[in-house]
């Protein structure tokens, strides 16, 4: 059966997105919100920094 070059170029498109693991996937998406965190201008709520257990950051261990 003949088939359109869209529907050829669709195809190809999925089955090269489907042979990227999911590991790959997800070091992509880790690099892209560094990226995003990174710009000080981009819109919508900003996340909130990540809080140490103590005010001056120290572990538990380093004060005894």
């Amino acid at each position: 059966m003949k088939h359109s070059e869209e529907y050829q170029k669709f195809t190809n498109l999925v089955d090269n997105l489907l042979s990227v693991s999911h590991e790959e996937m997800q070091r992509r998406e880790a690099e892209y919100r560094k990226q995003v965190e990174a710009n000080p201008n981009r819109r919508g709520p900003k996340r909130k920094a990540v809080k140490t257990p103590y005010a001056s950051g120290h572990e538990d261990s380093d004060i005894r």
